[in-house]
């Protein structure tokens, strides 16, 4: 008995306290146009979801359901990109790749919140426009200020419940041969890797959490455009049905790029082992989708264009004065 209690001991001292983060490339050259390209992104990123909150806060004809889950959306978008992408960006600008075990399992625990939360908010926001379209007389009824509240309070909690059984899994993981992580981040799949522990049940729990999250929020999201589709083909004018696209499009376009790319990483078999792939497609959801999302809802959107634009002139005005 004391001898097992012995060696479990040794193992939990041989537990690393400190891991590395190998990042995409070792070329210096690569290094820099990597640098440059996040940075500009992920200024635009942060940028365009903070339009998008303040002119939310800041104009009354934008105090409307549909644009409280955008706001939250944006805020969502922030979140998730800034748990990662100023890590790596530092990381590039001074060499430093030590990141230590608990600075690491708050990025996990913070991407994946955020990651998780977003579906779930993306499938509150497809049933918003499902009545919008479907019962757009008792829309203000049904979408009430309490109703969007508790609706923004329940994708959070879902969020969390998802992805606590695998974080607290992951608590338990011993590494004792290696401490390199070859990603940009600290993730799961990576962690996994690295790590001396039997992880079967680990990464069964993972894929279980990712494909229930998936599946869920899918279906909302697939049964609410049904209904909208089946109402807009029913509208008797052309201008009607135009209309009802256009206010759909943002959030199917984003929809798309969304589920899309986490399908890819977590479906795709061969994403899983080539590792490269799995970093690029990782960095592509946490810089391009964060910067496109602001342009894809307000280039399409009038609304919002003549919000900025009356925004931008009352900035113009009060500093003339």
């Amino acid at each position: 008995m004391q001898i097992g209690q012995k060696s479990s001991s040794v193992m939990r001292n041989d537990t690393v306290t400190t891991f590395i983060l190998l990042g995409l490339t070792d070329d210096p050259q690569l290094q820099v146009l990597i640098f440059i390209f996040l940075f500009l992104t992920y200024t635009l990123s942060i940028t365009g979801n903070l339009i998008i909150i303040t002119l939310t806060f800041m104009d009354s004809h934008l105090r409307t359901p549909m644009y409280f889950f955008l706001k939250n959306f944006s805020f969502l978008e922030i979140s998730f990109t800034s748990a990662c992408i100023p890590r790596y960006l530092y990381s590039i600008a001074t060499g430093d790749k030590v990141i230590t075990y608990k600075a690491c399992i708050t990025q996990v625990f913070f991407t994946d919140l955020c990651g998780v939360t977003e579906f779930f908010l993306l499938a509150a926001m497809s049933y918003d426009r499902y009545v919008a379209i479907c019962k757009p007389l008792h829309y203000v009824t049904i979408m009430s200020s309490r109703v969007c509240r508790t609706l923004i309070t329940c994708c959070w909690m879902a969020g969390l419940c998802i992805i606590i059984p695998p974080l607290s899994l992951g608590l338990n993981l011993i590494f004792c041969d290696s401490n390199m992580i070859d990603h940009f981040a600290c993730d799961a799949f990576p962690l996994v890797k690295i790590s001396c522990s039997d992880t079967w049940f680990m990464e069964q729990t993972v894929i279980i959490c990712a494909v229930l999250t998936l599946n869920m929020t899918l279906t909302c999201v697939v049964l609410s455009y049904a209904y909208i589709l089946k109402t807009i083909f029913r509208f008797p004018s052309v201008q009607q049905r135009k209309k009802a696209f256009s206010t759909c499009s943002s959030h199917m376009i984003v929809v798309a790029i969304t589920y899309g790319t986490c399908i890819f990483i977590y479906m795709n078999p061969t994403a899983k082992e080539e590792v490269t792939i799995n970093k690029v497609v990782s960095l592509l959801i946490s810089s391009i989708s964060p910067t496109l999302n602001p342009f894809i809802y307000t280039l399409r959107n009038n609304q919002v264009k003549k919000a900025f634009k009356d925004t931008i002139k009352r900035i113009a005005f009060l500093s003339t004065k």
